[in-house]
């Protein structure tokens, strides 16, 4: 029974080294696809740009969305890539 109950700790302990995890490409990414973001769906809602992800293969599109801030004041940080020697590092979205 404990090990059950350390399980689920484990995991979360785990899960930060994860979403650490650096992806770089050989192939530098298309240029940014420039967006019209419709109206917002209410005053405390900001755009969150858009951002080709690298599937493996190719890079695709992923399209921008409105959020709501996880707190008042905090900054989105748009995802995009980095050139890095012979590759490009992806740096994802974040708050700040």
């Amino acid at each position: 029974m404990k090990y059950f109950l350390l399980a689920p700790v484990l995991m979360t302990a785990l899960l930060p080294g994860v979403a650490r995890a650096q992806i770089v490409v050989r192939m530098a990414p298309p240029p940014v696809v420039l967006e019209r973001p419709a109206r917002a769906p209410g005053s405390r809602y900001i755009w969150v740009s858009g951002y080709h992800r690298w599937n493996g293969a190719r890079y695709i599109w992923v399209p921008g969305r409105y959020v709501l801030p996880p707190r008042p004041g905090m900054i989105w940080v748009p995802a995009h890539w980095l050139s890095r020697g012979r590759g490009w590092m992806f740096v994802g979205g974040h708050w700040r």
